[in-house]
């Protein structure tokens, strides 16, 4: 296989991988919270179990660990990853389907734990894969793929997983979000890793101290932590206000959120070329300000057909503002740890994610929607010094 066709089939892989990715997560943050209200789960519940089952992408740098030094059966350091990833959770989503998640609730945590796991084991895999084979230049394009992927399968699971649900047919939406990844191995299986010599050499070129020991590095995780929180957050109740705060039916939901996906895709295609022109320092900046005040205009839109603007451009700041970090964070890692570090990255973010999970579902039930939008709104405000200082620091990224 010639080198072209080598890297098209390894793009091919990270945007499929993404793609499968993207339907899951597009159910678990845009209509779990639908699914269990159907049985009268409170959003408090809704929240706490958001947070507990993101506890195995807070233990993704495991994985990257696990992925970094053993070669799985002498099949390779990330193929192997990527693979057991996408069929574990396929199996979970394909037991979770069946399980009353309130008279079962037990067994369908346990289920969306084990998706979680899979999903986070391919991620970080794929991750790590990607730190190993991207050039520099390509960089951008690589994120852009991934956030892209994963945005065009949430716009398509969204308007899917949006008319089955109207008409209670759950079991198959779950069915089919899951299932999708079994799709994405064959892929897997053809895509050429990197002999461990080539790699070692690579990790070997790499000279001094940790990265872990990089102030600019550590100022990012802590950027990490606080954008998720925020982003994440809000995009995970958005779905819920627009059906319970605005009136808009579950089927329409759908196509917000396909709409949501399209804004999405955009950020993530202009993510990557912007960040080349501007620079990494102002694509952030540029990231957090539109990001801040998306979510402010969620916060105050007055009714449905408002909606539709305020998410377009929520959905951009989103894909705008993942492939301005993740871009970055690929220049933080450590080649001698490549997925440890970059599976450090993701894992602090989960960390956000798992603690804004619990705080969106009670500032939702204590204060509202909108006071919930506007208090992530600020935080994402306040955030602005960590962008300074990361880059004050590393000024070499900028």
């Amino acid at each position: 296989m010639t080198e072209g066709r080598t890297r098209a089939l390894r793009m091919a892989l990270f945007a499929a991988v993404y793609f499968a990715e993207g339907a899951v997560l597009t159910f678990f943050t845009g209509f779990n919270a639908l699914y269990l209200r159907q049985y009268g789960v409170s959003y408090t519940r809704i929240g706490l179990v958001g947070g507990i089952t993101l506890i195995p992408f807070a233990l993704k740098l495991f994985v990257g660990l696990l992925s970094d030094k053993v070669n799985l059966l002498g099949l390779g350091r990330r193929k192997p990853y990527i693979v057991i990833g996408l069929v574990l959770q396929a199996v979970a989503f394909f037991v979770l389907a069946g399980v009353h998640p309130l008279e079962q609730f037990p067994i369908y945590l346990t289920m969306v734990v084990l998706a979680a796991l899979g999903m986070s084991t391919y991620d970080t895999a794929s991750d790590g894969f990607s730190v190993d084979t991207t050039a520099e230049a390509d960089r951008g394009l690589v994120q852009g793929l991934m956030v892209g992927g994963r945005a065009l399968s949430g716009v398509v699971a969204a308007l899917v997983i949006g008319a089955l649900s109207q008409n209670g047919q759950w079991s198959l939406a779950i069915v089919l979000a899951g299932g999708l990844a079994l799709l994405v191995v064959p892929l897997a299986l053809m895509a050429r890793e990197p002999s461990l010599a080539s790699t070692e050499a690579a990790a070997a070129s790499k000279r001094g101290p940790s990265v872990f020991r990089d102030w600019g590095f550590i100022q990012f995780l802590a950027l990490g932590l606080v954008y998720s929180l925020a982003l994440y957050s809000a995009s995970g109740m958005m779905n819920a206000f627009l059906n319970e705060g605005l009136g808009v039916s579950l089927a329409r939901v759908g196509v917000y959120t396909s709409v949501f996906g399209v804004g999405t895709i955009l950020g993530g295609i202009v993510g990557g070329p912007l960040m080349a022109r501007l620079g990494r320092r102002t694509s952030i900046y540029a990231a957090l300000v539109i990001t801040a005040v998306a979510t402010v205009g969620l916060a105050l839109v007055p009714n449905a057909g408002l909606a539709w603007a305020i998410v377009v451009v929520f959905g951009v700041a989103f894909g705008y503002y993942e492939t301005a970090y993740f871009a970055v964070g690929m220049a933080f890692c450590d080649p001698r740890i490549a997925a440890f570090t970059f599976a450090f990255i993701m894992a602090v973010g989960n960390v956000g994610i798992g603690l804004g999970q619990p705080i969106a579902g009670a500032l939702v039930d204590g204060l509202g929607f909108r006071w919930m939008f506007g208090v992530f709104a600020l935080i994402h405000v306040v955030s602005l010094p960590l962008v300074y200082g990361v880059f004050r620091v590393r000024r070499d990224l900028a």
